[in-house]
């Protein structure tokens, strides 16, 4: 019988959360895990709320990758790119390498969207991906002080109450009507548009860039509307797509990610997917605590105890310290929320036949996520 061998491609939370999980149950049987990058563990997340607490790229290492190579037992091979799966053969390879697996899980995460963006500058926009993105940025952030942050969702948000912290002034540009729109109902996306704004950071909405052009040292961005802005640096942030890179050859089924059903397996039996590039069971999810339930699930399913994920309520919460916001959003765009005022916050509740299936809290109002997560439906 051939040697079992688990192959991770993904050296991500997902990734590695995956393979902590497996090491709990099974220390012994042979893992492997490829990557693109140098292999070292950090948090994403964390990226855009870095520059505040005065993070470099190499302080939000939590582990480097021979440190975890010595306490997790697995075999690493970083900087190399898997090109494609042959399924028949239960193979992956790269350029110069092949590997054979027993059961091959992807975690290729996602990869920022490119707007069509036109002008002389606009190979200049930054996104922040990955710690080497994350580094230049803070590279570039030394001579800049006015940024433009394309995208006002999540991510946007984020990095523009970050960009505060350091003195920087900060434009959001984007088509929404209001901040973290997809994510938020209205009323709590204006609160956190009006503490922003207290703070200095200018909204252009109902907006797209149509070009950015090289302009003295900086840049200039024209908006749809005709608006003119002079800006030092401009970071895109409007959004990731998951990597489905290896589905072109493979057969591999995908939507929004690679689909799985509730074992994460995909539509090719002994491949997984799990993290940003997975569609779990119609739910796409990149968020951190679905890939801890997903790996904790997929963990028991390799080492011999088939184990369906069950996602519960999952509030988020948005790194935003000038509005502290925690969102449970609702699953029915359809639903009316109901609104009421705290002395410095907003809660916003959301019913259907008298069920509470979401919630979004800002301010002061955050305190009542612990009393209201309970009350919410399963996810999955």
């Amino acid at each position: 019988m051939p040697e079992q061998n688990i192959i991770i491609i993904g050296s991500g939370m997902a990734g590695y959360t995956l393979l902590r999980e497996i090491r709990k149950l099974d220390p012994h049987t042979k893992v492997t895990l490829i990557c693109a990058d140098n292999g070292d563990f950090y948090s994403k997340p964390m990226l855009s709320n870095a520059l505040d607490k005065n993070k470099t790229a190499d302080a939000l290492v939590m582990q480097t990758a021979q440190k975890m190579q010595q306490t997790q037992n697995f075999e690493l091979f970083k900087r190399c790119k898997i090109n494609s799966i042959d399924i028949k053969n239960q193979q992956v390879s790269s350029r110069s390498q092949l590997w054979q697996y027993s059961q091959l899980i992807l975690a290729t995460g996602a990869r920022p969207f490119v707007l069509p963006i036109q002008g002389n500058g606009a190979q200049d926009i930054l996104s922040i991906n990955h710690l080497d993105d994350y580094r230049a940025f803070r590279h570039k952030l030394e001579q800049a002080h006015h940024i433009a942050i394309i995208g006002p969702g999540l991510i946007g948000c984020e990095f523009a109450n970050d960009l505060l912290g350091a003195a920087k002034t900060v434009s959001i540009i984007g088509p929404d009507q209001w901040p973290i729109s997809n994510l938020l109902p209205q009323k709590i996306g204006q609160f956190l548009q009006h503490k922003l704004q207290q703070l200095g950071v200018e909204f252009y909405l109902n907006n797209s860039v149509q070009s950015v052009d090289q302009h003295a040292s900086g840049y200039q961005l024209t908006l749809s509307d005709n608006t003119t802005l002079q800006v030092d640096l401009v970071l895109s942030a409007v959004g990731l797509r998951a990597n489905l890179d290896l589905a072109k050859d493979s057969g591999i089924k995908t939507a929004r990610g690679y689909v799985t059903d509730r074992y994460l397996q995909t539509s090719v039996p002994n491949i997984y997917a799990l993290g940003d590039c997975a569609e779990v069971e119609g739910h796409h999810l990149p968020f951190i605590l679905p890939i801890m339930q997903s790996a904790r699930a997929l963990a028991r399913t390799l080492t011999g105890d088939k184990t369906a994920v069950s996602y519960p309520a999952m509030p988020v919460a948005i790194k935003t310290p000038a509005c502290p916001i925690v969102v449970s959003p609702s699953a029915n765009k359809q639903a009316q929320w109901q609104y009421s005022a705290t002395e410095d916050g907003i809660k916003a509740l959301c019913y259907q036949q008298d069920q509470l299936i979401g919630f979004a809290l800002a301010g002061d109002a955050v305190t009542e996520k612990q009393a209201l997560t309970p009350l919410l439906p399963a996810v999955l």
